[in-house]
């Protein structure tokens, strides 16, 4: 070898010369003969770009599966608790026992003004909102205690036909057996004795232990989809609601994905272009 090519303190392109001279070789070859190097990359492209189609069938954006060890600990352990606790959907439902959060649609009625949403008037919106929710689709679907829908609200299961409970007839946080501490927010007591309470949450569960668990999951996506004009026909004067379901989450992240690519688009874009324009100097 040439003296002049070997690598050495005073000489540094003893890699770029030869990679030169390779690129001049292909140079040559495509201005010689241009048209494979056009087609076939396109076609190749093209084939390879085919496989797109059968993306919805095989994305997976599942949260758990994207953010947690696939053999993590903790799935071990809830795979042991499902194996030994299996939960019965629709006979024996019982929330504390679930595995997971559940499959559920959860409403939160606040009442407006400063005032109690055991209140007269809040509390026979809350049952208007409960009505609405309860239709024959979700009769079909509900999670099931004793041959009956489980109740969205413990107090609601005793006080089917009856007004609301009179100031100081309940207790806090447990009345007869029925924990309160997460069916009522803003409550004021007295010597554990409810007075007042600005909020009430409903949770409505539904089956996922067998071939209902699909249907349910479209009963919540129609949920999240018609939920907003049936509250404004409701027109709640008394209750502000919030909603929120057990899909809600999924769907929030797959819509702030929706919103990135465009800007990653962008971004590609003007990194290439940089690229580009800093190899023309």
């Amino acid at each position: 070898r040439d003296p002049a090519e070997r690598c050495s303190c005073r000489n540094t392109n003893c890699v770029e010369r030869p990679l030169r001279r390779l690129f001049q070789g292909l140079a040559s070859g495509v201005a010689a003969c241009p048209w494979p190097f056009v087609l076939v990359p396109l076609l190749l492209s093209g084939g390879l770009g085919a496989g797109f189609v059968f993306l919805p069938q095989r994305q997976a954006n599942d949260i758990e599966g994207q953010f947690t060890p696939t053999w993590g600990p903790a799935k071990a352990e809830r795979d042991f608790v499902l194996r030994h606790f299996p939960p019965n959907d629709s006979e024996r439902f019982s929330a504390p026992r679930l595995p997971t959060e559940g499959t559920y649609a959860a409403l939160i009625a606040v009442a407006t003004n400063g005032t109690s949403v055991l209140d007269a008037a809040p509390w026979e919106q809350v049952r208007l909102l409960d009505e609405t929710v309860r239709d024959s689709k979700y009769e079909r679907l509900c999670a099931r205690s004793d041959g009956n829908c489980t109740s969205p609200n413990p107090l609601l299961s005793r006080r089917d036909d009856a007004g609301p409970p009179a100031p100081g007839s309940l207790r806090f946080p447990v009345n007869d057996g029925d924990f309160l501490g997460a069916a009522l927010g803003g409550v004021e007591t007295d010597n554990g004795w409810v007075l007042s309470a600005r909020a009430l949450k409903l949770v409505y569960y539904l089956r996922e232990d067998g071939p209902e668990a699909e249907d349910s999951r479209q009963w919540l996506q129609s949920f999240l989809q018609h939920i907003p004009a049936k509250l404004a026909d409701l027109r709640l004067g008394s209750i502000q609601v919030t909603y929120f379901t057990s899909l809600s989450r999924q769907q929030e992240f797959e819509g702030n994905t929706k919103n990135v690519i465009p800007l990653f688009s962008v971004t590609y874009f003007l990194t290439i272009s940089f690229a580009v324009v800093s190899c023309l100097r």
